[in-house]
């Protein structure tokens, strides 16, 4: 069937009708008081990750609706269109299929026969690349004389792999040190080569087209910085992750790995540009990342969608923006391991489903992405925890906790169970609030969360729970009729600091509005 709009859908009118009679008023604590058996019915296990979707503003009867409007979309069919291979991309004409990058080779699904050819020799070159990556990867692990590894890159070549990195520290190799540069900003290069030496240091450059603005900047000035230093052999001491292997050898580079034009830049953490992270806990740590992620695929691609969790978790996203009208989601990660967790959100879902027009380019009537934010626990009860529990703003809460301490308990006495402790105490207490006849400590309470549980963070663990967010983002993309692959919008302001570059130098303000010409007089320098 072809895919239809959540708004043109029987399923949307019901929907509506739902929650001006039930939902917009929905009581979670009455909701508890009524169904003893609430927690089994709307908690669930996947790969890896277990799921408590209790504490949040649905019953029986919207969870069936948001069900149907699921199927009425045919949501099954691009979900299989997608793991088919076709152009699910419509706007780059592009197949979407980061799937196959942790796709072993044993597995046994059968695409449709339109696109079978195409997945299969994808599928050959992936695992020829994997496996070379891997191999040099074991390479640098063995090399003493490289201590600092610099990933230079921006966006999903950094955010992805840094996350992972920080994650999985508890996993890396001795005597290797994990940096990574991103911002323009020429103080966070400076910072990190403070602390290098130039026969120490293997500087891995990660850019598809090798011509981001911001990597290739850094990439030249770690070079310049590497020459002026002494050192000695670029070819041995960058690599890069790229397509362009031409543009690559003309900056000096011999090593490089490539990856596809299906792999979009959010979803690129487990190709080459994972490289970083397969140096820091080894090749047989990366396939079980790659093993984690292939589990959670295979929950989404069969499981029914009653049991499906990123279907769930999708249809919830859905509810909570379009009918509830709730603006932002908070991620709340009790692990220090998963700061970068929030950050690594933000790009996947709000660069994926932060669009105004459908597939055809109409305008949609509905909102799509909320905003999010968010820090690690116990960090944030004492920044923006205040507003969550007695704001006038209602935002859903995303816990994630891990059942097993990375560290060795009896080393440090007491600190996994008071973190743990105020995970289930922050989340039931936004849930059952406080009644206070003065008003100031007073909680509402009634307030949505999810909890994400985790056994162990581990490779296999971490690439599950990626995972579950990426389907997740597809699911709520595929229910609002948007494209959840392209970027169009970052493309403007690029163009636009090309041309005002130059102008910071001459003065120039012709053409410009008044800020921004008077902004540019503001900021003018001479060249140095």
């Amino acid at each position: 069937m072809k895919p239809v709009r959540c708004d043109r859908t029987p399923a949307w009118g019901e929907l509506k009708t739902c929650f001006e009679a039930g939902g917009r008023n929905f009581d979670l604590r009455g909701a508890f008081a009524r169904d003893l058996h609430r927690f089994e019915a709307f908690s669930q296990d996947a790969p890896h990750v277990f799921a408590d979707l209790s504490k949040n503003l649905i019953d029986a009867g919207s969870q069936a609706l948001l069900l149907a409007l699921a199927r009425q979309c045919g949501l099954e069919q691009q979900r299989d269109a997608m793991f088919a291979g076709q152009r699910i991309n419509r706007t780059e004409n592009r197949a979407v299929m980061h799937f196959l990058l942790r796709n072993p080779p044993s597995a046994q699904y059968v695409p449709a026969q339109a696109a079978i050819d195409k997945v299969a020799d994808a599928q050959a070159e992936v695992e020829v690349t994997l496996d070379a990556m891997l191999a040099y990867a074991e390479q640098v692990r063995a090399d003493e004389a490289i201590t600092d590894i610099v990933n230079i890159g921006i966006g999903g070549s950094d955010l992805g792999p840094q996350m992972a990195a920080l994650a999985l520290a508890e996993f890396a190799t001795a005597g290797k040190r994990i940096h990574f540069v991103s911002n323009i900003d020429g103080n966070e290069l400076a910072g990190v080569l403070k602390q290098l030496t130039p026969a120490g240091t293997l500087f891995l450059v990660a850019s598809k087209t090798f011509t981001t603005t911001e990597t290739m900047t850094n990439a030249h000035s770690a070079r310049a910085w590497f020459e002026a230093q002494g050192g000695q052999d670029i070819a041995r001491h960058f690599a890069a992750l790229t397509t362009n292997v031409a543009a690559a050898n003309d900056f000096g580079i011999t090593t490089t790995f490539g990856f596809w034009d299906w792999v979009g830049g959010r979803y690129s953490l487990w190709s080459a540009i994972g490289l970083p992270v397969a140096i820091a806990i080894g090749a047989a740590g990366f396939r079980e990342f790659l093993a984690g992620a292939h589990a959670m695929d295979e929950h989404f691609r069969t499981a029914a969608l009653e049991g499906n969790l990123p279907v769930r978790l999708g249809l919830l996203d859905v509810w909570y923006r379009n009918f509830h009208g709730f603006s932002s989601r908070s991620i709340a990660p009790y692990s220090s391991a998963l700061r970068r967790w929030p950050a690594y959100l933000q790009q996947l879902e709000m660069e994926s489903n932060g669009k105004r027009v459908d597939q055809d380019g109409q305008p949609l009537p509905f909102d799509t992405s909320p905003v999010l934010w968010g820090e690690p626990g116990t960090n944030g009860q004492h920044a923006y925890f205040q507003m969550l529990h007695q704001g006038t703003t209602v935002v859903p809460v995303e816990f994630v906790a891990v059942r097993q301490a990375a560290h060795a308990p009896d080393d440090l006495p007491g600190h996994h169970g008071k973190l743990l402790a105020n995970a289930l105490a922050q989340a039931q207490a936004l849930m059952r609030g406080k009644t206070d006849a003065g008003g100031h400590r007073d909680f509402p309470g009634n307030r949505p969360s999810t909890f994400l549980l985790l056994e162990r963070l581990t490779p296999a663990s971490l690439g599950a729970l990626i995972a579950l967010q990426e389907h997740r983002v597809f699911v709520s993309g595929a229910i609002w009729g948007i494209n959840s692959f392209d970027q169009w919008g970052v493309e403007l302001g690029k163009v636009l600091a090309k041309d005002i570059e130059p102008r910071l130098l001459s003065g120039d303000v012709s053409g410009l509005d008044g800020s921004t010409a008077g902004l540019l007089q503001k900021l003018r320098f001479s060249p140095s």
